[in-house]
């Protein structure tokens, strides 16, 4: 029978141990601009382990990833 967990509040914030000693760079998330990756285009194929996703963008400027 599977037990629930109880955490007290502390653990339930806690970092993972050397987490705090990571330089700020290497936390950052990398960032590219939309048009960048389109280029003028309203659809990307982008491939990731053998498959293709989609990335289009819609007549109201919105972006959707398909498989």
């Amino acid at each position: 029978m599977n037990r629930p967990l109880h955490m007290t509040p502390a653990e339930a914030t806690a970092r993972p141990v050397g987490s705090l000693s990571l330089p700020r760079a290497a936390r950052e998330v990398p960032s590219v601009s939309s048009d960048a990756l389109l280029r003028g285009a309203r659809e990307l194929v982008i491939r990731h382990q053998g498959g293709e996703y989609h990335l289009r963008l819609t007549r109201n400027d919105k972006l959707i990833l398909t498989k």
